[in-house]
């Protein structure tokens, strides 16, 4: 093991271990690792990366600087992508990166896996082709749902969820995606307040079972309900 070997550095100098998705360990694993940095503290220093730290047993926690990283800016995937596009000679349309940018949701490496995985199924990388790839609800759809429900049309956003359904698509799948779009609606804000309260609520149903299309039945007309003119007394 490379903790174990004897290395001659100069003072203040350790050896250092990198270990990537440490999340992905078992407990027992952990444990055991927990008493390796213990053994070679003092020669060696680990680095552990991981996308969620509660999956990191205490022990080591306590045992460790924790840095936490934001997800990464629009701006910044987009630079990187076209830099990617242009020094590769990819095929692409503007609304194919936005596509790409969008599935990402903030994480460089799914923004790359995306784009090649496209570019290897289709040879052209559009917004259609990207979705088709990631399976995911096309925002596009999503956003006329909601449009329709801020319009208080109840009946064209059912036929639009009903579309997502018959796609195959999860409930958890299209939540997700009418959360994200719905941060960027533009919409009068108490509005916008109102309908994420209501998505996050529907949300929570959907994790604990309640996932059949009723459910997203039932969050359209409590949408639709919230931008309906009150009723005369």
């Amino acid at each position: 093991m490379f903790a174990q070997q004897k290395v001659t550095l100069p003072k203040g100098r350790h050896k250092i271990i990198i270990l990537d998705e440490a999340d992905s360990m078992t407990d027992g694993a952990q444990q055991a690792l927990r008493r390796i940095m213990e053994i070679y503290s003092k020669t060696t220093r680990f680095a552990l990366a991981c996308n969620a730290s509660d999956k990191i047993i205490e022990p080591i926690q306590s045992r460790c600087a924790v840095l936490r990283y934001s997800k990464l800016m629009d701006g910044q995937i987009l630079a990187r992508l076209q830099e990617v596009v242009e020094k590769e000679g990819l095929c692409v349309s503007d609304d194919g990166l936005e596509a790409v940018i969008f599935t990402a949701q903030g994480d460089m490496r799914q923004a790359l896996n995306n784009l090649q995985s496209t570019h290897s199924g289709f040879g052209y990388i559009n917004s259609e082709n990207v979705f088709k790839v990631c399976d995911e609800p096309h925002p596009l759809l999503v956003k006329s749902m909601l449009g329709h429900c801020v319009d208080g049309n109840i009946g064209e956003a059912y036929k639009v969820v009903e579309q997502l359904w018959a796609l195959g698509y999860s409930p958890e799948d299209i939540i997700g995606n009418i959360f994200r779009v719905c941060k960027t609606y533009q919409m009068a804000e108490y509005l916008k307040l109102e309908f994420i309260k209501e998505i996050g609520y529907t949300h929570m149903r959907v994790t604990e079972g309640v996932n059949s299309l009723l459910q997203m039945a039932g969050l359209l007309g409590r949408l639709c309900s919230k931008t309906a003119p009150p009723a005369a007394s």
